[in-house]
């Protein structure tokens, strides 16, 4: 009796949230597994290979074969994308940043894999989320993230203010993010819309050597002159203990 084709494994793979923190934010056994995996399924190629290369793997990034899987990427071409895993093949998938799975259209390769008996192995890297939770003096007990806002103002006013009252209600932390380029303007939004004793942390550029964290109340944030344009930022609403 023939015995049946042995699946690859799906690695996740961390990569930096801060450009040039390899040495610093990476596992070194990270090095070592990324020596031998040949396909990579990549939110952003150029970045992948920047982060492999930055990463010194010891073999030519030419040589790696990068397929882009993102939001926009049909059921069907992930069905091909996944193909290898099926034949036997180790293939890793990379976010744009932090770690894949999370915010992130590898979540969706992960899926695949569960439905079709594929071992996933999530390896350990930085994440902005966790890292401003820990960072933030609020909750980690319970907590939810709650990804990007509505970009319209009217919705986006209302999502604030429902996060405010969940916070308000049941003590759970609420974690949520914004395009880099919105960012003062969602600033802006939490001053106008939450409550002057709600505390908020701000959690910009983390791992950078810029790295900004501080936890205020909205009142205190009025006051302050801080610039988010273009920059990586997470945004927090909890209380301390």
């Amino acid at each position: 009796m023939k015995e049946p084709r042995k699946k690859g494994v799906l690695y996740l793979i961390p990569t930096v949230i801060a450009p040039d923190t390899e040495s610093q934010t990476l596992p070194a056994d990270l090095v070592g597994l990324c020596q031998k995996i040949d396909s990579y399924l990549v939110e952003n190629i150029r970045t992948a290979r920047r982060c492999l290369s930055a990463m010194k793997i010891g073999r030519p990034i030419e040589e790696i074969d990068f397929k882009e899987l993102s939001k926009k990427t049909s059921d069907r071409e992930i069905e091909e994308l996944m193909q290898p895993l099926l034949k036997g093949k180790d293939v890793g998938v990379m976010s744009e940043a932090g770690c894949p799975g999370i915010a992130d259209p590898g979540a969706r390769a992960v899926a695949y894999a569960h439905k079709h008996g594929i071992r996933v192995s999530p390896l350990v890297g930085p994440s902005s989320i966790f890292l401003a939770l820990m960072g933030s003096g609020f909750s980690g007990q319970s907590f939810a993230f709650n990804g990007y806002l509505p970009i319209d103002k009217k919705e986006k006013q209302q999502a604030i203010k429902k996060l405010e009252d969940k916070f308000l209600k049941t003590g759970e932390t609420q974690i949520f993010m914004e395009t880099p380029y919105r960012n003062n303007q969602l600033l802006k939004d939490l001053i106008q819309s939450c409550k002057k004793n709600t505390l908020l942390c701000v959690a910009k550029n983390i791992t950078a050597q810029e790295e900004y964290l501080r936890t205020l109340t909205i009142a205190e944030w009025a006051k302050e002159k801080l610039d988010l344009h273009k920059v990586p930022c997470i945004f927090l609403i909890g209380s301390t203990y």
